[in-house]
């Protein structure tokens, strides 16, 4: 599965830790609806790279794993988000931290609950609000990589 081994590439990276990883979960997908349903998931690194490095690393990743950017919100083989850095806001031509969708996505939401329930943005919103008010994407939490309960 994509995102094991993209879990073992975070865990690999230079100067930084895999300190959590969530479960796996199913969700429809996010653009047009012909396609397969995502399996989503989150981690929480501690890293000595800055936030433009991490993404490029992240990109890198994706590369790795033979991801094509053909249509916007289209198939992918492996999309990595860098979803919160610490409690900073970035706002660069590349990069936007906090990620801008994140409190519409049930999907990122309820895997960075997984790894800490009192998660806050940088703003002190807490994730758990969010994920509260957000619409529900039938998400199905799989018992193994690919495996549903």
């Amino acid at each position: 599965m994509q995102l094991a081994g993209a879990m073992a590439a975070l865990a690999s990276l230079p100067e930084t830790h895999l300190i959590a990883q969530s479960p796996f979960y199913a969700s429809r997908p996010v653009g047009p609806q012909d396609q397969p349903d995502f399996v989503n998931g989150a981690a929480a690194l501690e890293t000595r790279l800055s936030a433009e490095a991490l993404l490029d690393r992240l990109q890198s990743i994706e590369q790795d794993h033979a991801r094509e950017r053909l249509e916007h919100w289209g198939p992918r083989t492996l999309d990595l988000d860098l979803l919160l850095f610490g409690d900073q806001c970035i706002r660069t031509d590349r990069l936007t931290v906090p990620h801008a969708e994140l409190p519409n996505r049930d999907f990122v939401l309820q895997p960075l609950l997984d790894i800490d329930r009192d998660l806050t943005l940088p703003d002190g919103t807490a994730i758990r609000n969010l994920r509260d008010r957000c619409p529900d994407n039938h998400l199905r939490r799989l018992a193994s990589p690919g495996t549903p309960d």
